[in-house]
């Protein structure tokens, strides 16, 4: 995911927006590869250590707002996004498999945990989306399309979505059609989606709702609205009175006209309606060609690796600074030591030496008083 979509995942200001688009930007410089999170927050690490100078050269760095983020992305963690994000990644193409009869598969999202965390599944839908648009050739007006995604829940995808987000989900359904791509939202009430993605979907079916608040009628007057009118129904009292197994749909017709509301009925799905036993999914995930691809997770060599190989080399490198100087410190005091030990040597020399010269100065000095007494005895006898 870019940082628009990440950010919008981890419910970021505009402000910490634009410093997460800075840790794109210089792990792409660096050639530090995204994978999971612990990448992430090894960037955000690195950028706070370095923002002087990722400050002077990408725009101002606070730590205030890397903080914010380290904190939000402690919180997608907590929320399981740790499993979420890493590889192997979700390859688009592999939803897009045919079989040896040229038919198409059925592929369905497991989300019943995904769904406890809104933003990352709502956030992921989206991005899924954009991988086929971005991987897709122009295909024009084909006959049937490539592939039609359904979105349950869909209201989850524009809770508390930010102008930019919401602003990629109407590009998005503005253009992907041109790839043979159909997108169908499946939610409770048309007022739960945006009027600019309203504006944008062209085949309608509306079950029944009933209304007993305030709320709830303004929620059906809006879902009549949404249909093209019919003179001949009542559309917002036919929502009110549909039953199961009906509805009230509008296609777009062989010219790409919507056609008016009609009522109708819906044929029942040809499938159980209640979730599959555990054994009968091990099966069918255990035989698919794809369940040896997706089974194992792999951690790749990527920004987290890298970083961490020279912190240590970094740290390694001011370890034997550090020792270098602790031993040249040393070495200079063994010299001074040296040296002191010297002096001292040198002054005790001299002292001992001055000490002997004294003595045989006295020595001497006695032996030539004597000397002297006896040369006078020896000239003048005892008249001395």
């Amino acid at each position: 995911m870019g940082p628009l979509m990440f950010s919008r995942l981890l419910g970021l200001t505009e402000v910490q927006t634009g410093i997460l688009h800075i840790v794109y930007r210089v792990a792409d410089d660096n050639g530090l590869e995204l994978i999971d999170l612990k990448d992430l927050r090894a960037m955000l690490t690195y950028v706070s250590e370095n923002r002087a100078a990722i400050t002077a050269a990408y725009g101002n760095v606070t730590p205030q707002s890397i903080g914010a983020i380290q904190r939000a992305l402690l919180r997608l963690e907590d929320e399981g996004g740790n499993l979420f994000f890493g590889e192997p990644s979700l390859a688009v193409n592999d939803l897009l498999r045919l079989d040896e009869k040229g038919r198409g598969y059925l592929n369905i999202l497991d989300s019943a945990r995904l769904i406890r965390s809104p933003l990352i599944y709502s956030t992921f839908l989206i991005w899924l989306v954009s991988e086929l648009f971005e991987r897709l050739p122009e295909v024009g007006d084909p006959e049937k399309p490539k592939a039609v995604f359904f979105f349950d829940e869909a209201h989850l995808l524009f809770q508390g979505a930010p102008k930019a987000f919401l602003e990629k989900i109407v590009q998005l359904v503005k253009l992907i059609r041109s790839k043979g791509v159909g997108v169908y939202f499946v939610s409770q009430s048309p007022a739960d989606m945006p009027n600019e993605v309203l504006s944008q979907l062209s085949n309608r079916i509306q079950h029944g709702l009933r209304a007993y608040t305030p709320s709830e009628l303004k929620a059906v007057k809006a879902a009549a609205a949404s249909f093209r009118p019919n003179p001949a129904l009542d559309t917002e009292q036919e929502i009110l009175g549909l039953g199961t197994g009906e509805a009230l749909v509008s296609f777009l017709d062989e010219k790409g006209i919507p056609a008016v509301v009609e009522r109708a009925g819906i044929l029942p799905p040809q499938s159980l309606m209640g979730p599959a036993r555990e054994e009968t999914r091990e099966k069918v995930l255990s035989e698919d060609e794809l369940f040896t691809a997706y089974r194992e997770a792999v951690d790749r060599y990527s920004a987290y690796e890298k970083l961490k190989e020279e912190a240590q080399a970094k740290a390694h490198a001011e370890l034997e600074a550090e020792r270098q100087k602790a031993a040249e410190k040393q070495q200079k005091e063994q010299e001074k030591a040296d040296a002191g030990k010297k002096k001292k040597q040198s002054a005790a020399g001299k002292a001992a030496k001055k000490v002997a010269k004294s003595a045989t100065n006295s020595i001497l000095n006695r032996i030539g008083r004597k000397l002297g007494k006896a040369i006078a005895r020896g000239l003048f006898g005892n008249w001395l």
